[in-house]
């Protein structure tokens, strides 16, 4: 399996210490296509002695790959780089294949990658330890930092490119060795892709292992294994809480990214067009799939009746269809649990008395009836405990919900347990920095939208929407470890 990468590649294979093996149960998993419903590769269905395996080997790898001098781990990243440039086509058209990404999230994605890959870069020549003065006569207290040992990443399956990298890439950089476990939906993009791009970046063997399976059968050995120091996580809250209580009990530390109910507000003053672009943008971007895409939009009572019709307007004007279209915006949802849950939450929000002013169904699309890709919908009348509104509903909806004055708003928004990003429209951008300053959240643009991620600015949530960040020394604290040692060059007097 080093013969370069095509989607036609053969991806049934765990990568364990350098090497391509078969699974322990010899069994497979069929990884589906959500535009055609169809399987297009299989991938092995990992087991617990496989997942013991892959932490042996990475354990093994781990003071050596430490050890290796700061400018051969950048060489290796930087290498990771070109081999990402040199499959850019491929990787995208993988993305269409398994996540239904559409054209754009596919380069979008590639482009995040490659700027998360260029920021671990830095990292080895950034882990620099501190001189702390001493109370004591002729001590020398130095503070050394150190890779953390084994990291665990489990990643999910909406932007699984993305949301690997920005764990695997700096974990690796700064001298520690790692186990990826990627989404089921997305084992090639999340996970084995990586096996491929960093084998070909001469990383050396055992410093990245990736085991493909189903969480239900091997998540928990994954997140409670005793080799692992340092387990990273993204998805939802409720699995992201199992995730840490089990890499607790082993005192390993816990990076977690998990969901999100992030608010839109639009207040009187905002200037609507840009609002509009802002919201259309921010809901149905990769189908609503993002954990820091707009959940609410909250709008000021005088103008919402406006931008109700202005966004149902635009939202029936996207073009929705395959993710293989290159002119689709609105593609599929990642499977059919994902689609009927979130149809069921517009169900629901109607029948509590909500409107709905367009989409709620799925869309036929390449003779597929029973298509997984749903219509942009926008719902009205809305209140904040509806189940579209107090649920992240992961999908292309658009729930609407009015208010009276800036403290109404400023409540509404924080009327929920997340904490993860938002966005602002008040006109000039001190009055959104003011509303920006009371929002009880990891993360708010003003005059933009909630999706927004540059891999040298901290990335991180409150609340139930995570514990530690990602991005930039956010999560190079989370990778490594401070050592204390001191120096003592003259004898030091002692009281006995």
């Amino acid at each position: 399996m080093t013969d370069g990468i095509s989607l036609d590649s053969d991806w049934n294979g765990l990568f364990i210490d350098g090497k391509w093996t078969d699974s322990e149960s010899g069994e497979t998993i069929a990884v589906e296509d959500p535009s055609t419903r169809e399987s297009f590769a299989y991938v092995p269905r990992g087991t617990e002695a496989d997942v013991d395996a892959a932490y042996e080997a990475a354990s093994a790898a781990q003071s050596e790959w430490a050890a290796t001098p700061p400018a051969q781990r950048e060489e290796v990243i930087h290498s990771l780089l070109e081999a990402i440039d040199e499959n850019h086509e491929t990787i995208v058209e993988l993305l269409a294949h398994e996540a239904g990404g559409s054209r754009m999230m596919g380069e979008t994605s590639v482009h995040l990658a490659e700027d998360q890959a260029a920021e671990a870069a830095t990292l080895p020549r950034r882990m620099k330890g501190t001189h702390v003065a001493s109370n004591i006569p002729g001590k020398e207290n130095i503070v050394e930092r150190e890779p953390a040992g084994v990291v665990t990443v489990i990643s999910p399956w909406n932007f699984p490119l993305n949301l690997s990298m920005r764990a695997v890439a700096p974990a690796i950089a700064a001298g520690n060795t790692v186990v990826l476990k990627p989404s089921t939906n997305t084992p090639i993009t999340g996970g084995l892709l990586f096996a491929k791009l960093f084998e070909a970046a001469g990383l050396p063997d055992g410093v990245l292992n990736v085991v493909t399976g189903r969480g239900s059968e091997i998540g928990d050995r994954v997140a409670s294994h005793p080799e692992s120091n340092v387990v990273a996580f993204t998805g939802s809250t409720p699995v992201g809480r199992r995730v840490a209580s089990l890499a607790a009990e082993n005192l390993a530390t816990p990076a977690m990214e998990l969901g999100g109910n992030n608010a839109h507000i639009v207040t009187e003053d905002a200037d609507l067009d840009n609002a509009i672009d802002a919201a259309v943008f921010g809901s149905f971007v990769h189908q609503g799939q993002v954990c820091i895409s707009i959940n609410r939009h909250l709008v000021h009572e005088s103008i919402y009746d406006e931008y109700v019709e202005r966004l149902v307007e635009r939202a029936e004007a996207i073009p929705v269809g395959s993710a293989h279209d290159p002119n689709t915006v609105v593609g599929p949802i990642i499977d059919e649990s994902q689609r009927d849950e979130m149809l069921e939450y517009v169900e629901e929000t109607v029948e509590a008395g909500a409107t709905l002013e367009t989409g709620g169904s799925t869309v036929e699309i390449d003779g597929v009836v029973d298509s997984l890709v749903v219509a942009p919908t926008v719902l009205s009348d809305v209140t904040n405990d509806m189940s579209a509104a107090c649920f992240e509903h992961f999908g292309p909806i658009a729930p609407v919900i009015p208010f009276s004055d800036i403290d109404e708003a400023v409540e509404l928004a924080n009327d929920t347990e997340y904490g993860l990003s938002g966005s602002v429209h008040a006109g000039g951008v001190g009055a959104g920095k003011e509303i920006a300053d009371r929002l009880d959240t990891g993360m708010v643009h003003v005059n933009d939208q909630p999706i927004n991620d540059e891999a040298h600015v901290p990335f991180s949530g409150t609340n139930a929407s995570g514990m530690g960040g990602y991005n930039t020394e956010e999560f190079l604290n989370e990778i490594t470890e401070t050592k204390w040692v001191s120096l003592q060059h003259e004898p030091r007097e002692y009281p006995f």
